[in-house]
């Protein structure tokens, strides 16, 4: 096996929340050394449900957890001018700063991009926010549903006949990390080149716009708007019900319509007017009927194995958590992690996103306690133990 990827990067990682925190748990994941540094009442995501046991508790956050592995963790207030400066010795050591605050908010400190790399020149910086640092909704506030208002992603999500609709869960804030990581990379490769560092401004309205890869050059490109599904009465190419739970099956892939028809059994289907895809859709009522007669009391997985290993079809089944956690694929590829915790215990959660066996991403320690590497960090700043307790005393870490 090689050595960590990542393992000669030193990140210090400011942002809360996920987007940010999540760019930096997968820097850590491929060995950099993360170090989380939190302001004395800790992350925001500490306060975010869901909590284990369904007790809210600073240190049983799943979402501050999920975010977090991999890291050190540090309390300073940065608000403090003995913090700042305790801030400005990191930086000097440091690759890497993840930030998600306010626009304004770190230069009004002295502590932004400008400030921090002269003293650094090799300083790579990367902002995480809702709007970017420029253009006029930059200081706009915002939450998960105002960015997917605002990107053009749910206008093309739910019924034409109803409201548009937002995904469930936080997507834009795990693209926005996602992002962030591909954005810090760059800037990496560009270190390599030129000597120098520079600062990456990553806005989660950009992200998830970008993502609209038919939506928005079609309209682009020729005027047109995709708009969102009607609803016609039919089902057909959507999801539908069986014995446990809801399917969905397509034409196309490996599978001739003479195929599709012995998966279902049901003999009707050989008539004409389901021998064409127009034909399908303009008597998908009835299509709808004799799919749903076939399959009621069959299960997901009976189904989804039939159809996808006999007939090679185009089929899916909706899996929940329960389905996803017990999935032999996920097991396979080893996707989730155990993860020991001394406050919540053992817990398994999601980690490895792509495989990469010679160098792959390593679990080494679970998301910190609230200034849990206090005396490890600042001690390796040369800052002695009688120091340590009068800043802890004076609230500065």
């Amino acid at each position: 096996m090689l050595p960590a990827t990542l393992d000669d990067l030193k990140v210090l990682d400011l942002s809360q929340g996920l987007a940010g925190p999540i760019c930096a748990k997968i820097l850590a994941d491929f060995g950099a050394d993360v170090i989380k540094v939190e302001p004395p009442e800790g992350d925001a995501a500490r306060a975010m449900a869901p909590h284990h046991g369904d007790e809210p508790h600073p240190e049983k956050s799943l979402i501050y957890l999920l975010a977090n592995l991999n890291k050190r963790g540090v309390r300073l207030n940065i608000e403090d001018a003995e913090g700042r400066a305790l801030l400005r010795e990191l930086a000097r050591q440091t690759d890497v700063i993840v930030e998600s605050f306010k626009p304004g908010y770190l230069a009004a400190l002295g502590l932004d991009y400008a400030a921090l790399s002269r003293e650094n020149p090799r300083l790579i910086m990367i902002s995480i926010t809702p709007f970017g640092q420029t253009g006029p909704y930059a200081e706009y506030e915002n939450e998960e549903i105002v960015t997917y208002a605002m990107s053009g992603i749910m206008s093309i999500s739910g019924l034409a006949e109803r409201e548009p609709l937002k995904h469930g869960g936080m997507q834009s804030q795990y693209e926005g990390g996602l992002s962030g990581v591909v954005g810090v990379l760059a800037a990496l490769t560009a270190r390599d080149m030129m000597g120098e560092g520079q600062y990456v401004d990553v806005s989660l309205q950009d992200v998830v716009t970008s993502t609209l890869v038919i939506h928005q050059p079609m309209y682009g490109w020729t005027g047109g708007v995709q708009g969102r599904r009607r609803l016609t009465g039919s089902n057909y190419g959507h999801v539908q019900p069986c014995k446990d739970g809801y399917f969905i099956w397509q034409t196309g892939g490996g599978a001739e319509w003479s195929d599709i028809i012995e998966f279902f059994g049901v003999e009707a289907l050989k008539e004409e007017r389901f021998a064409s895809v127009a034909g399908r859709a303009l008597h998908g009522e009835e299509l709808d009927r004799l799919v749903l007669d076939a399959t009621r009391d069959r299960t997901m997985q009976e189904l989804f194995r039939t159809a996808s290993e006999k007939y090679h079809m185009l089929f899916g089944v909706v899996q929940e958590p329960g389905d996803l956690a017990q999935c032999p694929h996920l097991e396979a590829r080893e996707f989730f992690q155990e993860v020991d915790h001394p406050v919540i215990g053992r817990i398994k959660v999601p980690f490895r996103l792509w495989s990469m066996p010679d160098a792959p991403a390593v679990y080494r320690r679970c998301a910190p306690l609230l200034g849990e590497h206090n005396a490890e960090v600042f001690g390796a700043l040369g800052i002695d133990p009688g120091r340590l307790a009068m800043l802890a005393a004076k609230g500065v870490i």
